[in-house]
Formats: C-alpha cells, sequence, structure tokens
C-alpha cells in the first residue's frame, strides 16, 4: 500500500526523485538555452560572450547525467527507475488507447508514455555526451571526424528538444500531476484515475 496523507493524498515521490528531476531539467534547460545562443545569431548578438556561453554549455552537459547516477544511492530512487525499465501488457493497451485519444488507460506508477520518454532520454543524453566530447576535444578519437560528431550531435539536439517541449506541454495541462513532482504527494482520486494499477495493483 502507498503511504498516504489523511484519506486523500498518496505519496508519488520521495525527496530524491523529485531532486533529481529538478536537478536535470535545470541542466537540461541551461545546455538548451546556451546552445540556441550558439546557434541562432540575433539570440548570440543580444547575449554576447559566447566564450561563457560556451562553457556553461559543456559544463551543464557533461554534469547532466549526475544527478541520476546520484540518485542510484537511493533504494526508492532505484526502485523507480526499475518500474521505468519494464513494460508491463497494459502498457500496450495504454499506448493503443492513447492513439486513439482514450482518456481511460491502465497504467502502473508509470504510464507506457512516461517508460518511452524515460528510456528516449536515457540513451539520448549519453550520446550528446559524446559527440560532444568529441567536438570538445578533437583528438579524442581521431578516426572519428569532427564533422560527424557535429552532425550526430545536433541533428540529436534538435529531437531532444522537440521530445522535451513535448514532456513540458504535457505537464503543463496536467497540474496534479505536477503537484506530486512539487511536493510529493498526489491526490488519491487522480491517482486512481491516471494510475490505477499503482494504487489497486491486481
Amino acid at each position: 500500500m502507498q503511504s498516504t496523507v489523511g484519506s486523500d493524498r498518496v505519496q508519488r515521490f520521495g525527496r530524491v526523485q523529485r531532486l533529481v528531476h529538478r536537478t536535470t531539467g535545470w541542466l537540461m534547460a541551461f545546455c538548451a538555452g546556451t546552445a540556441a545562443c550558439l546557434y541562432f545569431s540575433p539570440l548570440a548578438e543580444l547575449v554576447g560572450r559566447r566564450l561563457l556561453v560556451v562553457a556553461v554549455h559543456e559544463i551543464s552537459g557533461i554534469l547532466l547525467p549526475v544527478p541520476l547516477l546520484l540518485g542510484l544511492f537511493s533504494a526508492e530512487f532505484r526502485a523507480d527507475l526499475k518500474r521505468l525499465n519494464r513494460f508491463a501488457k497494459y502498457d500496450g493497451e495504454w499506448l493503443r488507447l492513447a492513439v486513439k485519444r482514450l482518456k481511460s488507460r491502465p497504467a502502473g506508477k508509470f504510464n507506457a508514455g512516461q517508460k518511452l520518454y524515460a528510456a528516449w532520454i536515457a540513451g539520448a543524453v549519453p550520446v550528446m555526451l559524446f559527440t560532444g566530447l568529441l567536438m570538445w576535444f578533437g583528438d579524442l578519437l581521431p578516426w572519428i571526424p569532427r564533422s560527424s560528431a557535429i552532425f550526430v550531435h545536433d541533428w540529436l539536439a534538435l529531437a531532444i528538444a522537440v521530445v522535451v517541449v513535448g514532456h513540458i506541454r504535457m505537464a503543463y495541462r496536467d497540474p496534479l500531476a505536477r503537484e506530486g513532482m512539487r511536493t510529493g504527494y498526489v491526490r488519491l482520486s487522480w491517482a486512481r484515475k491516471e494510475h490505477p494499477r499503482w494504487i489497486d495493483p491486481e
């Protein structure tokens, strides 16, 4: 049974999960913001100080995996990663119903969309880090052309930006979910509606 407050709230996230999410979000924002300043001339002219922008971009990119790695010291956080990493039979049904835009869908603590998003980010961030290091240190792996690293880094960054905007849009449309990430607790009625297999596992 989940930890509840009174009779109408249930704990969804502990302090570690919220800190990892918040810190990763800020680092991602620094990466995206500085990248925008480096690639779009009007922003570059407005901000100036290109060397500082490059330094912030590189440092925030290198630090991006750190919150997750530190979170691994928490058993609660590892348990959530295990949930995100396992697709249940009802996740396929969730995706089919999502395509049909039906709102009543089966989900555990994380729905299939959240699991796909987590898998995408978990795969994309190491590639971005690797290609970023190749761009930064040109002689790191001389048999890989720097132009190839730039090509992958730039197009993957664009894809990440699209997915992250979608993630933010989904969060914006669900204030109760945001409340769960902000306070750690969600309303029991919301949890039963959005994540019925988490509250009442069969």
